[in-house]
Parts: C-alpha cells; sequence; structure tokens
C-alpha cells in the first residue's frame, strides 16, 4: 500500500521523505537520520551517510579490511548547494552551446536537485577515475566490490551501457549506492519531484528538455542479486 502526503513520500511501515530531502534542500549536519563519518573511514573533514547506510559500510569495510581491500569514502552525502557549485563551476568553464554544454556536464556530474548524493545513501570510493579500477590495486578493490557489495545491500548504479541501460550517466566504478533506502528514495522521487523543482542553477531550464529524471534519476542498473532479496 503506498501513501501519498502533500510534503512527502511513505511505504506502509517506512518513513516519510520531504521533497526537501529527495532534493538536497537540506543540511545533512542536522539531519536527525544522518551520522558523520569517523575520519579512518574517508578523506573529508567532514562527510555523512544515513545511520542505517553508514552502519552498512562499517562492517563492509571491516570485511574489507580483512581481505587486505582498503575502501575510503571520499564523496558522500552531498546537498543542492554543494551540487551547484560543481555544476556551476564545469557550466562556466565548459564551452559550446548551452545544451551541448549540458549534456557534457550530464556524463558524469549530475544537475543539482538530482544527484543521487542527496540522499545519504551514496557514496565515491577511493579514486574518480575509472581506469583506477582497471588495474593494479585498484582492480583488486573492484573485483572485491563485484563480488561483496550487494552482501551489505551496496551496488554500482551507473554501469556501462548495456541493453538495460541504455541512457544516463557513463560509467563510474567509484560510486556505490546503498539499495535497501536508495530504492525507497528513488521511488519516493519519481512520485512527488518535477520540473517545476529544479531549479537555482545555471541551465536549470534544461534539465526538463533533457528528461533528467528519466534519463538520469531513474538511468540505473540494479542486480538481479539485490532485486531478489
Amino acid at each position: 500500500m503506498v501513501s501519498l502526503l502533500v510534503s512527502g513520500f511513505t511505504l506502509k511501515d517506512k518513513p516519510v521523505y520531504t521533497k526537501a530531502e529527495l532534493i538536497g534542500n537540506f543540511r545533512p549536519e542536522e539531519h536527525p537520520d544522518f551520522d558523520k563519518l569517523r575520519s579512518k573511514y574517508t578523506t573529508k573533514e567532514e562527510a555523512y551517510l544515513r545511520e542505517e547506510v553508514y552502519d552498512a559500510f562499517k562492517d563492509m569495510w571491516k570485511d574489507a579490511k580483512r581481505d587486505d581491500i582498503e575502501l575510503v569514502i571520499i564523496s558522500a552525502t552531498r546537498n543542492h548547494a554543494y551540487q551547484a557549485n560543481i555544476w556551476n563551476r564545469k557550466w562556466n568553464s565548459f564551452g559550446g552551446a548551452e545544451e551541448d554544454r549540458a549534456e557534457r556536464i550530464l556524463q558524469y556530474s549530475s544537475m543539482p536537485g538530482t544527484s543521487r548524493h542527496h540522499w545519504g545513501t551514496d557514496f565515491d570510493l577511493n579514486n574518480l577515475e575509472n581506469s583506477y579500477f582497471e588495474s593494479g590495486e585498484g582492480l583488486k578493490v573492484y573485483q572485491w566490490l563485484q563480488a561483496n557489495a550487494h552482501k551489505y545491500g551496496f551496488f554500482q548504479p551507473y554501469t556501462a551501457f548495456n541493453a538495460f541501460r541504455d541512457a544516463g550517466y557513463r560509467e563510474e566504478k567509484w560510486h556505490w549506492s546503498y539499495y535497501p533506502i536508495a530504492n525507497q528514495l528513488q521511488r519516493a522521487y519519481t512520485h512527488i519531484v518535477n520540473y517545476q523543482d529544479l531549479n537555482g542553477f545555471n541551465g536549470f531550464g534544461y534539465a526538463s528538455k533533457l528528461d533528467v529524471i528519466n534519463n538520469y534519476v531513474n538511468g540505473i542498473e540494479v542486480p538481479q542479486i539485490l532485486l531478489n532479496q
């Protein structure tokens, strides 16, 4: 049974998620469901995740450590203002026609209000280059994640394009998401967020033109092993 609210979305026996949470209009350090990460888990001076996500990551981190795998979060929750800084910086540095510029940024960066990093369920690990995860220590880390991350509820949402994922961001081997909560938030997003909510950054008018909710917010691939749980 799904119950829609004016200000948010809830599943039966599940918490309410507000529109502000979904589009990043809040401060994670002030949100009761978010915890600050200890320094041994992150390179950031201040980084936050939802409490359940953080607990699952700590379990994964501990088991990875036992297998001689180092997992370090280099980016966690990013609110709307943080994402707008990333977007606007790229907007001002990239040339070309505005729509082409937006599409170029969208290869690897979300429009503010559409990022999974707003949700407190997603983080970037170790390095922001796919090439790092294709050889040496990075490949060892990636192979461990592919084999084990699902045991803790995590998956790589932005895989290489294939028959099941033919739109959205390019592959990001560093980006991992906590499915049990992110799935709820994604469902909430599609119910209560619309294009009028995506504003406050350069080129926001292209959000609807490029259909970023369908093509990017929903442009993910979930492994069958998690769908079957």
